[in-house]
Formats: structure tokens, sequence, C-alpha cells
């Protein structure tokens, strides 16, 4: 068999895990998934971010969050709908109006997923300012810099 295709099938062997690492793995991803995936896809639209911005002022009746908004209440309902299924809003109704506050554990939830990645990123910057200090310190022992003065005498 050639070595390029001997390669190519080495790299197309499958990893057989055990019950517990199959396990394990599948608790990782639901655990994240689920919530983050309904946070993340709540947290994409400019008009519920700016909702969630004013909630985190205070209470607000759904009359007050549509202020802002070119759109009718009816739309401004389904935008709260979509932050009350992620858990980002709780609304109450007292007679005719309904009042809306943010909710923070979800967010409290994705910021503390996203530090992980975070200091992962911070890390890897890090490594690569060491290797471009150390890159630069490098070419300037190979590349001296010139003296202005002498390339002054050598033109005269």
């Amino acid at each position: 068999m050639p070595q390029r295709a001997q390669r190519n099938q080495n790299r197309l062997r499958p990893i057989f895990l055990d019950k517990t690492s199959r396990v394990n793995i599948l608790i990782h991803m639901v655990k994240y998934s689920r919530s983050l995936d309904v946070t993340f896809r709540a947290l994409a639209d400019p008009t519920r971010r700016g909702i969630l911005a004013e909630l985190s002022r205070g209470q607000a009746s759904v009359t007050q969050l549509a202020g802002p908004y070119r759109m009718s209440l009816p739309a401004v309902m389904k935008h709260l709908r979509v932050l009350e299924n992620a858990g980002l809003v709780t609304q109450r109704k007292t007679g005719r109006v309904r009042r809306c506050r943010l909710s923070a554990q979800p967010l409290e939830y994705a910021a503390s997923w996203l530090s992980q990645y975070r200091a992962f990123w911070g890390r890897q910057f890090d490594a690569l300012d060491r290797y471009l200090v150390e890159e630069k310190s490098m070419e300037e022992n190979v590349w001296p810099k010139h003296n202005k003065a002498r390339r002054k005498q050598r033109s005269k």
C-alpha cells in the first residue's frame, strides 16, 4: 500500500470510548448546549439586546419597552416571549399592565462559559507575545542597527 494511502487510512481510524467517557462527554454537551444555545439565540437579535439593556435599569411595562422601537406591541411581545423562553426575562401581569423584569442567571452562566475561553485566548496571546519578543531580540542580534554618523561619513 502506498505511504499516502496508509497515512489517510491511519487518520480515518475510529476512536473507541468506554461507557464512562461517552456518558461524560454527553453530559458535558447537553449541559452546555441547551441553555447556552437558547441564551445566545435570544441575544442574537439587536432589539432583544436593547430590551435587556432597558430592563437592566429596572422593571418596565411592555408599552415602555416598545417605545424606542418602530414596531407593533405584538411584535415586541414576540421578542419578550423569546427572552422569557431563554429565562432572561420574567413577566407579571397586574390588571391590564404587563411588567417585565430582567433575570440575570442565564447571562451569568453564559459569562462563566465565555470566561473559560477568555482565559484560553489570554494564554494564547501571552505565548504569542513572548514569541514575538524573542524573535525581535534574535533579529536585532542578527541585523545590528547601523550608526547614522558612520553612514554620513561614508557618503562624504
